[in-house]
């Protein structure tokens, strides 16, 4: 286990009784180096969205713990957010909720000459995502809108799935679409 794992590990672990008292769920946790800055970001969700006092009590809470246990070695910048609505989608138990949503791919390398792709997400194991994807795919494999001025019927026989090693994919995102 690195050092980074073995940070976000403990924290997630002072983090649990946090949420639980403060109703809701850890949804993921990071700690990273952005120029020379370390962050601990601790990202909170629940059904109802995360309000402003929710991200403050916990941050609150949270720093007081690691205060106490002072286990990190660097100097570091505590964050407490919601995921956002293009929240990425890293653990299976993200993937699992976001079944039959519309995500977003970002592959390493090209997949049939793109890198990008957008489309339904229909399953996941450990290996691989797939996707429903339209075959009208354009500019960097985006998708047009649904029925943006289209016959649904030749939608519907333009769609296709598609399978993703997920050792080749760089991110997963829940796709916005405004």
């Amino acid at each position: 286990m690195t050092k980074r794992e073995s940070y976000e590990a403990r924290t997630e672990e002072l983090l649990t009784p946090i949420a639980d008292e403060n109703h809701v769920e850890i949804y993921d946790v990071e700690y990273v180096k952005e120029g020379s800055d370390w962050y601990l970001r601790c990202y909170i969700d629940k059904e109802e969205g995360v309000s402003i006092n929710d991200c403050e009590a916990v941050s609150r809470a949270l720093s007081d713990e690691l205060d106490r246990t002072d286990f990190i070695e660097d100097a570091y910048i505590l964050e407490v957010s919601s995921p956002g609505l293009g929240r990425q989608l890293k653990k299976d138990k993200h993937l699992l909720k976001s079944l039959s949503y519309q995500v977003d791919i970002k592959c390493y390398r090209p997949v049939n000459g793109a890198k990008d792709f957008t489309g339904i997400l229909k399953a996941f194991d450990e290996n691989t995502l797939t996707l429903e994807i339209c075959d009208n795919q354009g500019p960097k494999g985006r998708g047009s809108k649904k029925g943006a001025g289209q016959d649904s019927a030749l939608q519907d026989a333009a769609k296709a799935d598609m399978v993703f090693n997920r050792k080749d994919i760089a991110t997963v995102k829940l796709a916005l679409d405004f």
